[in-house]
């Protein structure tokens, strides 16, 4: 890793204090727990509210509101470097996260259910980004710029491991538990709810004994030097060059996929009488658990392989927006296809939306290792970090909460279409992202 410039005044960002753990050891462990909260707060629960009976529009408008979370981390990113260590709070998430899920399982017998699991959701979201940040915090002070690259496929390989544990082994144990064991929805539901508490428990227990520290802050002395810390970590961040350009690239760079993220799932999931292809719960799980997952892993790897062999310059970030993007044409396949009296294959399905999880996952990659090497380095390593997965984050409440509305109202044939051309702007900011830092890996910018 680069030497980073560290300031003259007494709060600033030393080495790691213990001697830093095999990367194998934590790192797939500590991005699995990142991805199983997101999951659960943007898909799971979406597809659990469908099964309950809500329409699109109250689902994507509910969950996308609870999504801004992520996209707030800047506003106590730099205070979690002032107390306590990044592993304190990683551990204290996780175990928060496990008895909100709990939580959530225990409330849906209740009649007014809908709005004590949006609460619940809401105080979810906000545990998971405070962990999102220490975990990366842990990630890129730990690693030098050559294991973050090796690390950055199996870091999104785990993360969607964690997505998929919710997508797959959850949402397919809930249709087990209903259709196989003849469960009530809301009794299945709950002890599907019930497993992703209790793994959550078990990763913090984990991590108690495995996670490094990362590194070590000198702690600020008082009052005035927490606000000054604050606002230089804000100031510092917008004097770096090339900022705005760098910030537009991460704004933009997943600029369809909000409309793709939870009305992919509600449109497998509706009926053929409304033009969707009428999965049931089972045949969800048994897609995104099987083939899919293999794929999205081996995607995910190879991602993190073909950055590391030839490098983050502007050529591989293309091709890895293409790879991101085109494959939504898979979801314009199926909407034509599907329909009243049409009825896809198991199949069919399962191989369309492989061709598209292995695009997000290969693509994905270089997203995060932009804001990783690009722009978050430096005296805020961490806090950088935090600012740029917030405003990546952002695109995707605004177009997420209109998905549903605009699937409702266009119907799925059309809005399909409408996602792909919103991956415009995505390969157009990445034909134009800068790279004012040289990397330290030896590939050219």
């Amino acid at each position: 890793m680069t030497a980073l410039h560290l300031p003259t005044r007494p709060f600033s960002m030393s080495s790691p204090s213990t001697p830093v753990r095999n990367p194998w050891s934590w790192v797939p462990s500590s991005y699995l727990a990142e991805g199983i909260p997101f999951a659960m707060v943007i898909w799971v629960v979406g597809t659990m509210f469908k099964d309950l009976g809500h329409t699109d529009g109250q689902i994507t408008v509910a969950t996308a509101s609870i999504g801004i979370a992520w996209s707030l981390k800047p506003f106590w990113a730099a205070f979690l470097d002032m107390y306590k260590t990044k592993k304190f709070f990683v551990l204290a998430m996780e175990m928060l996260m496990a008895v909100l899920l709990a939580g959530i399982a225990v409330c849906l017998p209740l009649p007014n259910y809908f709005q004590i699991t949006i609460a619940l959701l809401w105080v979810l979201a906000f545990a998971s980004a405070t962990q999102d940040i220490c975990v990366d915090g842990i990630y890129i002070t730990s690693l030098d710029e050559k294991k973050q690259a090796a690390f950055i496929g199996v870091q999104g390989v785990f993360w969607n491991i964690g997505k998929l544990f919710g997508t797959a082994l959850i949402v397919w144990a809930a249709g087990s538990l209903k259709e196989d064991h003849g469960l009530s929805i809301i009794a299945a539901w709950s002890w599907a709810l019930g497993l992703s508490a209790a793994t959550l428990a078990l990763l913090a227990i984990y991590h108690w004994f495995m996670l490094p520290t990362g590194s070590i802050t000198e702690r600020p002395k008082n009052v005035a030097e927490i606000g000054r810390t604050f606002v230089d970590t804000i100031v510092d961040f917008f004097k770096k060059p090339s900022i705005w350009g760098m910030l537009a690239f991460v704004f933009l760079y997943r600029s369809s996929e909000g409309l793709l993220l939870l009305e992919g799932r509600l449109f497998l999931q509706a009926s053929p009488e409304h033009g969707g292809v009428g999965l049931t719960l089972k045949e969800l799980g048994i897609i995104d658990g099987t083939i899919s997952t293999i794929v999205s892993l081996g995607a995910g790897l190879l991602g993190g392989a073909f950055m590391a062999k030839f490098g983050l310059n502007r050529k591989t970030i293309i091709f890895m927006a293409l790879c991101l993007n085109l494959p939504h044409i898979t979801y314009v396949i199926m909407s034509q296809l599907a329909g009243p009296g049409h009825t896809l294959s198991l199949w069919t399905v399962g191989t369309l939306v492989t061709v598209e999880k292995f695009g997000y996952s290969f693509g994905f990659v270089a997203n995060m290792l932009y804001m990783m090497q690009q722009i978050s380095p430096g005296r805020y390593h961490m806090t950088h970090y935090a600012f740029c997965t917030a405003l990546m984050n952002l695109m995707l409440v605004p177009t997420q909460a209109i998905s549903g509305p605009l699937a409702d109202h266009f119907g799925y044939k059309t809005y399909f279409i409408i996602v792909m051309f919103a991956a415009i702007p995505s390969i157009a900011a990445a034909c134009f992202a800068p790279f004012p830092r040289k990397p330290d890996n030896g590939h050219p910018a």
